[in-house]
């Protein structure tokens, strides 16, 4: 099972090696416009999961809107002792 920290090391790692057909890889390269864009996507589609798709269903897109969110902190250089510094 991966943890928050486990998947922020996952895709540090894909970013630092560039690893082709990475959907992180190409998330990075198409930029933080994109990224930002995705965020806003999962969190409508968290908020509408929420309302009336039950709890599995949440559960599904808050992992897709976590996956966008540590996507955005590393194009934007962000650690997770800066996120943990402001919780």
């Amino acid at each position: 099972m991966k943890t928050f920290e486990s998947l922020f090391e996952e895709l540090s790692g894909k970013a630092a090696a560039h690893a082709e057909g990475s959907k992180t890889v190409d998330e990075l390269d198409r930029g933080t416009h994109f990224i930002g864009k995705k965020i806003a996507e999962e969190a409508g589609e968290t908020w509408i999961a929420a309302e009336y798709e039950g709890a599995e269903r949440t559960a599904e897109e808050m992992s897709q809107l976590i996956y966008h969110l540590q996507v955005m902190m590393i194009d934007r250089g962000i650690s997770l002792d800066d996120i943990y510094r402001n919780l």
